[in-house]
């Protein structure tokens, strides 16, 4: 049974004009998340993430649908119990959400101290969380004394504070440079892999799923449009809008715009070539043009890495008789997938 199942979840709010329709932010969204997953959620901004976070620990109620958290279903659940529930997911938010009146000790206590945990209890897990994350030497700080990327792993302790089987990462990286956001990814990464925790990753990085998630859902307008393994998502996008969020960190068959560029740029036939894990490698691919007796040369694209798993798109300039040419592309063609795009 999934650790976390959403069937037909809704959300609508009241229109701010009056006897205007309702806003749906989430429409009849079905997810199935296991327990071990990092699931990646992406969309633009309105897509409907954030609110579907919401709905996940609780924090709004759903419309219609059932919400169903580690065997119990949590739509209509009394507050009382919801309450117990939150305890089992931690949150970390885009902006840190610290205590800037608190050290850095007091924010991971906080949640600790709310559930009532004993004075000797929560001295030892803080101790040990500020280990985890790297920040023991800071215990005495405030937040205002921190670099992003360190409040950000404050954030962490403290959402693991309670010991959840869910973690919530909304944005977690969007205010972080890029060099401190894979540092703070390597925390989440060891957070799923050492501690165990499930994840579910709100983002409109792309390079974020490609770096931590095991699944992904593409939202739009409330819809999940799309979802599965990040690896086949991202090497083999069905749906436009999965499509457009790929091409930000993929680079696929060239543009009309930029296949002029390239046309002004290098003599021969273009043609992209589509690589994906366990089909022929590129140097048999080079091989074979070579062995035809054809000049080549890599124009656009690139080769992406998902968890050690290869895909990407080659787009070559090839040069040389049109019969070698159609003869060893025929011979790829065989192998991998062949576009010629001019």
């Amino acid at each position: 049974m999934p650790l976390v199942a959403l069937r037909d979840v809704t959300k609508t709010y009241p229109s701010p004009e009056k006897g205007g329709d309702p806003i749906v932010a989430v429409d009849g969204v079905s997810l199935d998340i296991e327990a071990g997953d990092v699931y990646g959620i992406i969309g633009y901004s309105g897509a409907g993430k954030s609110t579907l976070v919401r709905l996940v620990n609780a924090l709004e109620p759903a419309t219609s649908g059932s919400i169903v958290v580690d065997g119990r279903d949590i739509t209509g659940m009394p507050e009382r119990e919801l309450r117990s529930l939150r305890l089992g997911i931690g949150m970390i938010f885009q902006q840190f959400n610290l205590f800037n009146s608190k050290t850095v000790r007091a924010n991971v206590a906080y949640p600790l101290k709310v559930a009532g945990r004993p004075k000797a209890e929560i001295d030892s897990r803080v101790d040990e969380l500020l280990d985890f994350v790297g920040l023991a030497d800071k215990a005495r700080s405030y937040p205002d004394q921190l670099s992003g990327g360190q409040k950000q792993r404050v954030g962490v302790a403290r959402a693991l504070a309670t010991s959840p089987q869910i973690l919530l990462a909304d944005e977690a990286t969007s205010a972080l440079d890029p060099e401190t956001t894979q540092e703070v990814l390597a925390l989440l990464k060891r957070v799923n892999r050492d501690l165990g925790i499930t994840m579910i990753v709100i983002t409109h990085e792309m390079d974020v799923i490609q770096s931590i998630a095991t699944k992904v859902a593409v939202m739009d307008s409330g819809r999940v449009v799309e979802n599965g393994d990040v690896f086949e998502v991202f090497s083999d996008p069905q749906r436009p809008s999965s499509q457009r969020f790929v091409s930000t960190v993929v680079k696929g068959i060239p543009s009309p715009a930029e296949l002029e560029v390239l046309r002004e740029r290098h003599e021969g036939r273009i043609v992209t070539i589509s690589f994906r894990d366990g089909d022929a490698s590129q140097s048999s691919v080079f091989l074979d043009l070579a062995n035809a007796g054809l000049e080549f040369e890599l124009v656009y694209g690139g080769i992406n890495d998902i968890q050690g798993r290869a895909f990407g798109h080659l787009t070559l300039a090839i040069r040389g008789a049109d019969a070698a040419t159609d003869a060893a592309l025929r011979r790829i063609a065989e192998r991998v997938d062949v576009t010629e795009v001019a």
